[in-house]
């Protein structure tokens, strides 16, 4: 259990009269709580996990909140892998979210270790001023951020309805705050007509891969009127068996990306109609299934951004703002609800890019341990900044009594 400013030694009351005071209750706790904080991160780096799949990370993250005294919600969300845990019974609640899905064949390559023990350490911190603050933490196990956008099922199931804000970090190479995302979403996409001998009777087939290429070609030329900064990616994944056969069946999967959830709409109808025109010119059928859930673009809160910043530059760290999207997260649909943040915390990867061999390889080193530390305070002390400010205390409880 955390002792937060509520007792000193020999249990008589103390009443924080600071921000230096809490700031200091968050540095001890951080402090209490170090080896835990970056065991947690060394072992989910070495023991990456698909997402769906993180049950070792998940059961790690759990077993450390336990020993802090934190309770597990009922019912707890559907997804396996997937949790909520919670502590403090504050109106205030501050919701962290824990991703630690990996990458396939190169492990942590986009930090998610990081990501996860900063959240948690942040988590831990929180509780030991959390009666004093009126807060309650909120820890939110959110799988598969890389895949199918498991913070998207979570806001789906009612686990972000008692949320006054939401945060989490990022691993970077540089420490940057304020940044938006892509809205995106992923489609399989399967043609399906009739096979024939493609030299005694082509006529009686029906060619699925025909379906596939007009539809390629019609999407290239709509690029055109796409909205600007659109983007469509597309790899054909089946085109048939054997070339003297006319293909039965053709499958691909598409990516869309655009700067709002609104464009994003506008590609997906116009995407759509592409395929339904190459299904109409072959004669083929078509089945269209997403492939998890759509992302929003990020909003991130300025009161919590600013927060964060002056509490990392408190640290000795040098962070960057900008509005500039950044790749696209689930985390984005989160902020569309609950006022949020999503900063990068750098350290050096010596020039290694995101979802690469080279940029897992420096997940669990002395730098992406401090980060892990750093992000934890930025992230506490922003939250508290938020609950000692009347104001923003108001603005944030307004949306979840509505």
């Amino acid at each position: 259990m955390i002792t937060g400013l509520n007792s000193d030694r020999r249990g008589a009351a103390v009443v924080p009269v600071s921000r230096g005071d809490i700031e200091t209750a968050l540095e001890a706790a951080l402090k209490r709580w170090k080896p835990e904080i970056l065991d947690l991160s060394h072992a989910i780096h070495a023991d990456p996990e698909l997402g769906g799949h993180e049950f070792r990370a998940a059961k790690r993250v759990c077993r450390v909140l336990r020993m802090a005294g934190f309770s597990f919600d009922a019912p707890q969300p559907a997804q396996p892998t997937a949790f909520s845990a919670r502590f403090g019974s504050g109106e205030l609640v501050v919701a962290l979210c824990v991703e630690y899905d990996a990458l396939p064949a190169i492990g942590h390559a986009c930090g998610h270790n990081v990501n996860a023990a900063s959240a948690v350490g942040a988590a831990l911190a929180l509780a030991a001023v959390a009666d004093e603050l009126g807060l309650t933490v909120k820890v939110l196990g959110t799988p598969a951020e890389e895949t199918t956008g498991g913070k998207v099922d979570l806001i789906d199931e009612g686990f972000f309805d008692d949320v006054s804000l939401a945060m989490m970090v990022h691993a970077a190479a540089t420490d940057v705050v304020g940044g938006s995302s892509l809205a995106m979403c992923m489609w399989d996409v399967l043609f399906e007509g009739r096979s024939a001998h493609a030299a005694a009777a082509p006529s009686e087939g029906v060619n699925a891969l025909d379906a596939l290429v007009v539809a390629q070609t019609a999407i290239a030329l709509a690029r055109q009127q796409l909205p600007a900064g659109s983007i469509v990616s597309l790899i054909v994944t089946e085109g048939g068996s054997a070339v003297n056969v006319i293909p039965e069946r053709a499958r691909a999967n598409i990516e869309m990306r655009a700067a709002c959830i609104e464009n994003l709409r506008l590609i997906q109808d116009k995407v759509r109609r592409c395929l339904e025109a190459g299904a109409h010119a072959s004669g083929s059928t078509l089945q269209v299934t997403p492939t998890g859930n759509d992302y929003a673009e990020l909003r991130q809160d300025v009161f919590l951004s600013e927060a964060y910043r002056a509490a990392m530059t408190a640290k000795g760290r040098d962070v960057a703002f900008s509005a500039e999207p950044v790749a696209s997260t689930d985390m984005g649909n989160v902020s569309q609800l609950v006022p949020s943040i999503h900063p990068m915390v750098g350290y050096d990867v010596r020039g290694a890019a995101h979802h690469t061999a080279e940029f897992a390889a420096f997940g669990a080193s002395a730098g992406a341990d401090k980060a892990v530390l750093d992000g934890s305070f930025g992230l506490a002390a922003a939250a508290c900044a938020a609950a000692m400010d009347p104001e923003q205390t108001s603005r944030l409880r307004r949306r979840t009594e509505v």
